[in-house]
């Protein structure tokens, strides 16, 4: 189903629901992100001599900040300076109608601006309030500086990438265990206070989540009492059927036919049909297939390859690059990758919406705002006037 990516009547599932966003860079804008293509109300709060880190990364030619337009679409933004009483103040007048707050900084950040959730929710009962942070706000770690290849590591996730283990070269905990779980456990908080009136606190570890992502191994470990064995097990380079293979001209393709029919179908559309009758796939066959397969592969180009890549059955993909992706028949049609004509800074590249709902879909409503771009108007709709919000820039408070 193609997403609707201009104005359109949808509203979206979370109309009505207003978030106060206090996170930075990747994983809580994201989250807060695709609250606002839900058709939530965010509101990005930044201080206003230090900006998201985000906007001074990648930037285009025409010098817009590729990540923060890619992670902040259909929000507002405003300037408060938290260290302030006054910023306090107007942060506590957001919150009077806010369903949620989202905020990324370290497990005791905001309790040290005296903020902290403790004195929030006696003010906003209802109020649901999500932190994310690297380790939690308990255990032995909840002190530490991280990324995601910490998390990854502590998590066990990273030692499945191989011998020697190496970065994916994506974000896997601060998408995976920290984005997503985070607008899980949201719209989870969201359902429980529709019957209860309640809020409540959520803690998201992007450490805790990430581990989920070797459940698989974490069953293997608990039947065997033996740790996996890193780059060589079922899902992780031992099977030749489930496995990456360079091409003729130096690319990959992705094997994935897991299952024997996938397999069978394969080997049926590469001319190899008698593979697995030569080799019955038992362990001690599984290299001397493996070593077939890579052979196979060697001997072949990408163009070689398509009636296979577009076999239904056969479980056999190319490795595409970003642009490649950015050009896919297949993502354009999703609504994955579109391009915006972004009033100031020309044709920008976006990921649409993963989300698809047949009766309120995505929405492209507001291109991602500039630094403190609606601090006035969201000041006036809060009360105040035009003399105070000046007094407010004198004072450094926005």
């Amino acid at each position: 189903m193609k997403q609707q990516i201009e104005n359109s009547n949808s509203k979206g599932p979370l109309s009505g629901v207003k978030v106060v966003d206090l996170s930075l860079l990747l994983p809580g804008p994201l989250c807060s992100q695709h609250l606002a293509d839900m058709g939530a109300e965010v509101i990005k709060i930044e201080n206003p001599r230090a900006y998201d880190g985000s906007r001074a990364m990648f930037k285009g030619k025409t010098g817009y900040p590729a990540l923060f337009m890619m992670l902040n679409r259909n929000k507002k933004a405003i300037t408060l300076n938290l260290k302030r009483e006054q910023a306090k103040e107007i942060l506590f007048k957001l919150l009077e109608d806010a369903d949620i707050l989202l905020e990324g900084f370290r497990p005791d950040g905001m309790d040290k601006m005296g903020i902290g959730y403790d004195v929030l929710k006696e003010k906003f009962p209802r109020l649901i309030y999500c932190g994310i942070s690297g380790y939690g706000t308990s255990g032995k770690y909840v002190d530490f500086a991280g990324h995601d290849l910490n998390y990854l590591a502590i998590s066990g996730v990273l030692d499945q990438t191989g011998n020697p283990p190496r970065p994916a070269g994506f974000q896997m905990a601060d998408v995976g265990g920290g984005t997503l779980t985070a607008l899980s456990a949201i719209l989870a908080a969201l359902y429980y206070r529709e019957k209860t009136g309640k809020g409540q606190r959520i803690d998201i570890s992007m450490t805790d989540a990430s581990v989920q992502f070797i459940s698989l191994y974490g069953g293997i470990l608990s039947a065997s009492g033996v740790s996996p064995e890193a780059g060589n097990d079922i899902l992780s380079g031992k099977l030749p059927n489930y496995n990456v293979y360079e091409t003729k001209e130096g690319r990959y393709v992705a094997l994935g036919a897991l299952e024997d029919m996938f397999f069978q179908t394969f080997l049926r559309a590469a001319g190899m049909e008698n593979l697995t009758k030569e080799h019955p796939m038992v362990e001690e066959n599984l290299s001397i297939i493996k070593q077939k397969l890579t052979d196979y592969f060697k001997s072949k180009t990408f163009a070689d390859l398509q009636p296979i890549f577009d076999n239904t059955d056969a479980c056999l993909s190319p490795i595409l690059n970003m642009k490649e992706v950015s050009e896919d028949p297949h993502m354009k049609e999703r609504g994955m990758v579109l391009e915006r004509n972004h009033p100031k800074y020309g044709p920008i590249l976006q990921f649409g919406s993963p989300f698809h709902f047949s009766e309120t879909p995505f929405v492209y409503r507001n291109d991602p705002p500039e630094h403190g771009e609606h601090t006035e108007e969201i000041l006036m709709q809060l009360g105040f006037s035009k003399d105070s919000i000046s007094g407010f820039k004198k004072d450094r408070v926005i």
